[in-house]
């Protein structure tokens, strides 16, 4: 039987990450190897820098990426995508009781912004350093987004930003942190494929549509988001 091999990144729930290895993709992921008659394997990104996941995956190390990947400009010039499985935004994180203040984007003045490298919200933050609306970007490997949550707390920086599903779940845990604004942009998320693999952007894309029209894939949006809809770009959990 074929394997479908994924590349992820790790930790990014809800995606994946969640108790059991479980997630949005996850699940996804494994109905879609199901349509395509395939066993499915996950194979984390180990990288520092995000970007980095679609190195791998031109060079073979997987036949597709699904990791709440945003589709941008860039990225296009270095992957195929599937149709959108979801829309939202990039959503920011602070810490409630040290910066009561801060309820949007427009707060920021003379304050540090933490990112994960490769991320899109790396590029959003920067523009808000280079209007003059943050002081500056803070920026963390891609697996460290928990110690960019933590360091809010006691001053390192000041907000963290990050696609609304993702840090809704990631500051859960975190005391006194709280997303304070959402719809900072808006954001297409996708699987990526290879570039020119029209045979694999294909099947997943028949196969996607499927999940889609017989409502299995409302039901994943469902259960990990809490809101069936492909459009969740101002959701609210």
């Amino acid at each position: 039987m074929e394997t479908l091999r994924v590349g992820a990144a790790f930790p990014d729930p809800p995606f994946n990450g969640m108790p059991d290895d479980s997630g949005l993709d996850i699940d996804l992921m494994t109905e879609l190897a199901k349509k395509l008659g395939a066993t499915v394997q996950f194979i984390p990104h180990e990288g520092a820098d995000f970007n980095g996941i679609f190195d791998a995956l031109n060079f073979g190390a997987y036949d597709c990426v699904a990791a709440g990947t945003t589709v941008t400009t860039e990225r296009e010039g270095l992957a195929d995508f599937v149709p959108p499985y979801l829309i939202s935004g990039q959503s920011l994180a602070v810490d409630t009781r040290r910066l009561p203040r801060v309820m949007s984007v427009n707060d920021l003045d003379g304050l540090t912004v933490g990112v994960q490298r490769g991320d899109t919200s790396q590029a959003i933050a920067q523009r808000l350093v280079d209007d003059g609306k943050a002081a500056a970007v803070r920026v963390y490997e891609y697996g460290a987004i928990r110690t960019a949550l933590t360091d809010l707390t006691v001053g390192v920086c000041d907000a963290v930003m990050k696609v609304a599903p993702v840090l809704t779940e990631l500051v859960k845990p975190v005391s006194g942190v709280e997303v304070v604004a959402r719809g900072i942009s808006v954001e297409n998320i996708a699987i990526a494929v290879a570039r020119g693999n029209q045979v694999m952007l294909g099947r997943l894309t028949v196969a996607q549509a499927e999940l889609e029209d017989d409502g299995t894939l409302q039901r994943i949006r469902r259960k990990w988001l809490g809101n069936p809809y492909a459009d969740q770009a101002l959701a609210v959990h």
